[in-house]
């Protein structure tokens, strides 16, 4: 088990110390999204939420410190046994990290050799100890330990020392990495003026917006923080993009193809809009939804200048780490707010949200348009492509469906009784929300306050006051968008086009 752990450690050192934003923890677990990211996609997210990449990364290191303590078990017997397992841990790092779009193929097999020479080298020294009691036994026959405290005490001194040492080989990482090209970068970023005629210019502040929304603790926010809006991506390692070495290409079925560089996208006409995206796998009630102002340019401008040959049907967005997502070319064009991002609530972009572009669109789902740290827009058919997520079960069109959420109060609190109020939000970007209604029991639909908005492609807080009484009450939500269609209170399941039904909380009101 600890030779294992030293060859995860040496392996990240080696990759840290070549430069690499990667490593073949990074790629073993990104290869291992992209296989079971189908069929393990909701289950990670049910189970660990935003922290599903965290919760592998630990999971691979868990992994393997049992096979290396299998590994061990073998060798005492069969010492052959170590040097094969720990190649074949190798080998599947190489494996993975040849495939990562992210590393450098040079510093993947430094990495890779180094780490399994590490795993052997540490557990013949530990095996050799255990047999003997010292680490300077010649020959290949056990001898007879007269003393075996002894020999137990060296065995776990010298075991104690090989974990320390790869406590240390992760400080070392850790310290060696610092800070990215791409933060140092990103700091350096000054934002453009937003302005261009018949841009719609976001104001940066609303009246009901930022850290005490009408005043109801607990009602979130309009515009969330960027350290508060949720991140779901297939990336287990966060793209560190210098954008000094990027470009974006527009491609494919295009009279006019061409690539800018970070300068020259900033120097294009700036938009800013608020735009509330949402996850597919937001559960009825969930918090993978947030409304951000996002800084951009205008996704039609390019599809202009680079002249979208006829039967172009499908835009697909290619991230850095090879991640894509498709939608109908219409789109771009239809009125609606579609940019390419480069910044978010007044800022640059955050790494972990793209920098340093993306793409925002609203009205879709994030897992057909909102592709992150975006390096090419390619166009083609729509028969054509599937995006990344197609071949993997969920549907190809991804528009979002009007939801609704009870902020206040949470479900299953006690609150008082007397004059209450039962807050939350209501979405359906693209469209806009006209009505949100809120039953209490199996009373009538009452019609809740709406605050102000931006405009039909953001959320809106919603507010009704309530005389609660005593007991057990159950509150139940629904919107109706602006086309007159109300959400459905059928429930469905998240997959494949996102989950329907009305969000409801059981509270207890205590008597006065």
């Amino acid at each position: 088990m600890v030779a294992a752990l030293v060859a995860l450690g040496v392996g990240e050192l080696v990759s840290s110390f070549a430069g690499s934003d990667q490593s073949l923890i990074g790629s073993v677990g990104s290869s291992f999204i992209n296989r079971f990211a189908g069929s393990l996609k909701e289950l990670a997210i049910s189970l660990f939420g935003t922290n599903d990449k965290a919760a592998l990364i630990v999971g691979i290191v868990v992994v393997s410190a049992l096979i290396g303590a299998a590994l061990g078990v073998a060798a005492r017997e069969r010492p052959h046994v170590a040097t094969i397992g720990f190649a074949v841990f190798g080998l599947v790092g190489l494996a993975a990290g040849w495939v990562d779009p992210q590393t450098n193929k040079v510093v993947v097999t430094l990495a890779a050799v180094a780490a399994t020479a590490a795993g052997i080298g540490t557990l013949r020294l530990l095996l050799r100890v255990a047999a003997t009691g010292t680490a300077l036994r010649t020959t290949r026959t056990v001898a007879t330990v007269p003393d075996p405290d002894a020999s137990r005490r060296a065995f776990f001194g010298w075991a104690g020392g090989a974990a320390l040492v790869a406590v240390g080989l992760g400080a070392a990482t850790k310290a060696l990495s610092g800070r990215s090209k791409a933060e140092v970068a990103r700091e350096a970023v000054r934002l453009p003026a937003v302005g261009t005629p018949g841009a719609t210019a976001v104001p940066g502040t609303l009246a009901p917006a930022q850290a005490a929304p009408l005043g109801i603790e607990g009602l979130t926010p309009y515009y969330m923080s960027n350290a508060g809006f949720y991140r779901i991506d297939t990336a287990l390692v966060v793209p560190q993009v210098d954008p000094a070495d990027w470009t974006l290409k527009v491609t494919g079925m295009v009279d006019r193809p061409f690539e800018l560089t970070f300068a020259e996208l900033l120097a294009l006409p700036q938009i800013e809009e608020a735009v509330t995206l949402s996850c597919v796998s937001n559960e009825v009630g969930g918090d993978l939804v947030g409304n951000a102002r996002w800084q951009g340019v205008a996704l039609q401008s390019l599809l202009d200048r680079a002249g979208v040959q006829p039967g172009a049907t499908q835009l697909v967005g290619r991230s850095v780490d090879g991640f894509t997502a498709g939608f109908p070319t219409e789109v771009a064009g239809d009125g609606r707010v579609a940019m390419i991002a480069v910044g978010m609530n007044g800022e640059p972009l955050p790494i972990p949200h793209g920098f340093p572009a993306r793409l925002v669109v609203a009205g879709l789902y994030g897992y057909v348009s909102a592709t992150k740290w975006l390096s090419e827009i390619h166009l083609t058919t729509w028969e054509g492509f599937d995006g990344y997520w197609v071949p993997r079960g969920w549907s190809k069109r991804g528009p979002v469906k009007t939801e609704s959420r009870i902020d206040v109060p949470r479900d299953g609190s006690s609150i008082a009784a007397g004059p209450q109020k039962i807050a939350g939000v209501a979405w359906a970007p693209n469209t806009g929300i006209a009505r949100v209604e809120v039953q209490v029991d199996e009373g009538p639909w009452r019609e809740a306050r709406l605050t102000d908005v931006v405009s039909k492609n953001t959320w809106v807080q919603w507010v009704l006051d309530w005389p609660a009484t005593p007991g057990e009450h159950r509150v139940r939500v629904r919107a109706t968008d602006a086309t007159g269609a109300t959400q459905t209170e059928t429930p469905a399941p998240v997959a494949p086009d996102g989950a329907t039904g009305w969000h409801h909380v059981d509270v207890t009101v205590d008597a006065a």
